[in-house]
């Protein structure tokens, strides 16, 4: 089999508008995630069993089935009910689905924090949800950061998965191209050369952000 290296480079400019979409997928996918996760955790620390419980159920549910069952469900299920778009249906599975695992990196980062400072935050006549946010919430997002950063990264791949609903997207952009040129692995070459160089640009800035808040010397 011979890999033609021209093809790639004609080609290249085609996966523009899909490299664009996986960035777009992937960040609204991590906004949402980070959001929930935050929230999610802050409930299962609220000492509240109503508001734990939900929470465990959650955590446990999306952990414990596959992101593409989860997107086809939104997609298939929900898209009758509230009449969701595809992009919307792939966000919102993203975001769910990372939220979950995003949710257990801030609940250890919080919990990670020593429980005197809460204590001697409290004595000073703070409430809890003041020491919470000025106090633990901050050395808790700067412990998170690494394996946030990480958690990102996997978000960014699994956007690969939107493919399956029809979301033009870098892999099936890939497919697409390929089932007219037949040029499949130069295609998914293509399509590789932009996850890697997503790869290394998250992580770049993640390194700048672990440098710039000391974490490495947290």
């Amino acid at each position: 089999m011979n890999f033609d290296l021209n093809a790639v480079v004609h080609y290249l400019p085609y996966f523009l508008p899909a490299a664009w979409m996986t960035i777009e997928i992937t960040v609204l996918g991590i906004l949402l995630g980070t959001a929930l996760g935050l929230a999610a955790a802050l409930l299962r620390l609220s000492g509240q069993w109503w508001l734990q419980l939900p929470m465990r159920a959650y955590i446990y549910l999306i952990r414990g089935t596959p992101l593409l069952l989860q997107l086809l469900f939104i997609y298939f299920g929900l898209r009758g009910l509230a009449g969701f778009s595809a992009l919307t249906s792939a966000v919102l599975a993203l975001g769910i689905h990372n939220g979950a695992y995003v949710a257990e990196i801030f609940r250890g980062s919080i919990i990670s924090i020593a429980a005197g400072q809460m204590e001697a935050a409290r004595s000073l006549g703070m409430t809890r949800h003041r020491a919470m946010v000025r106090i633990v919430l901050p050395q808790a997002l700067r412990r998170a950061i690494p394996a946030l950063g990480n958690q990102f990264i996997i978000a960014l791949k699994d956007s690969s998965l939107a493919s399956t609903i029809t979301i033009n997207e870098l892999l099936l952009k890939a497919q697409q191209l390929a089932s007219s040129n037949f040029l499949m692995m130069e295609m998914l070459a293509v399509a590789a050369m932009f996850y890697l160089f997503y790869t290394a640009l998250f992580s770049w800035l993640l390194g700048r952000l672990e440098a710039r808040l000391g974490v490495s010397g947290a």
